[in-house]
């Protein structure tokens, strides 16, 4: 059976880097009681999304965190998607990055988000592009259970990537995602289904939990659906995690009985 074992973790955020890894090795003690294929972290896992801020928290690649997630891969043979940090570069540009690492703590990809999130939000403004330069990367990364595919939050609103995503072999896509709470109760579910079943995946949205202290308050909810659009999983919007299987031989299963990607006219497509 390819069944991947998955750990979608919903983690509260605050303004201090340190404690929130701290936070992580905690709910992490619990998780890895548990046998266990990949842990998923939610966007920004380990600074608060405030755009302005980014800057302070930016970190080389091969950095501190880097290095931590590195070893937590390697330490617990596990697959580690790391949500998202902003990542330095050394021209000095920002980027909205996932990380991805192996068992043996090697990073096997790496998706800089790719569309930017500008939006008024009651009196506030979300303005990503002011701090954030955009990837320019399709991601997609292998596994013993199969593709799976990687974006992040807004680039979620955008088929296309997702279609190419597919092409590429992705059998099921991940979106660290930190949906507000007026796009969260209106679009998140509507999202992740759309995307499922439109390319017959499962899609995985990992989320920060809700503090309605914060200065950007995300929706939580993380979520995992099938193929068939099913909502396999789902949280609310506390703090927690769960654990579920991605059946990669459930995807094949819809797709034989429902050929609806290869029923595609790509000559019209154009």
């Amino acid at each position: 059976m390819n069944k991947c074992k998955v750990v979608v973790v919903q983690m509260r955020i605050c303004e201090s880097k340190a404690k929130n890894l701290k936070n992580l090795n905690s709910i992490l003690n619990e998780v890895l009681k548990n046998d266990i294929d990949m842990i998923i972290l939610p966007e920004m896992f380990c600074c608060p999304y405030e755009t302005s801020k980014f800057p302070l928290y930016a970190e080389y690649e091969q950095g501190n965190t880097f290095t931590y997630l590195s070893n937590l891969a390697k330490e617990n043979k596990i697959y580690l998607v790391a949500g998202s940090m902003p990542e330095l570069d050394n021209q000095d540009k920002i980027y909205n990055t996932s990380y991805v690492f192996n068992r043996d703590g090697i990073m096997i990809a790496k998706h800089r988000k790719i569309h930017l999130f500008d939006m008024k939000i009651g009196d506030k403004f979300v303005h990503e592009s002011k701090t954030i330069t955009p990837g320019n990367n399709i991601t997609v990364f292998d596994t013993e259970f199969g593709k799976f595919g990687l974006c992040i939050c807004y680039d979620l609103r955008f088929p296309e990537i997702f279609r190419i995503m597919v092409d590429k072999g992705a059998k099921a896509i991940i979106a660290p995602a930190a949906f507000n709470m007026k796009t969260g109760p209106c679009h998140w579910d509507l999202l992740f289904k759309a995307r499922s079943v439109d390319n017959q995946i499962y899609t995985i949205g990992c989320a920060p939990s809700r503090n309605f202290e914060d200065s950007y308050v995300s929706f939580g909810n993380s979520i995992v659906v099938s193929p068939w659009g099913d909502i396999v999983d789902k949280l609310d919007e506390t703090e927690g995690f769960f654990i579920c299987d991605i059946d990669f031989d459930y995807v094949d299963k819809v797709r034989k009985e429902l050929p609806v990607l290869n029923h595609r006219r790509p000559d019209l497509y154009k």
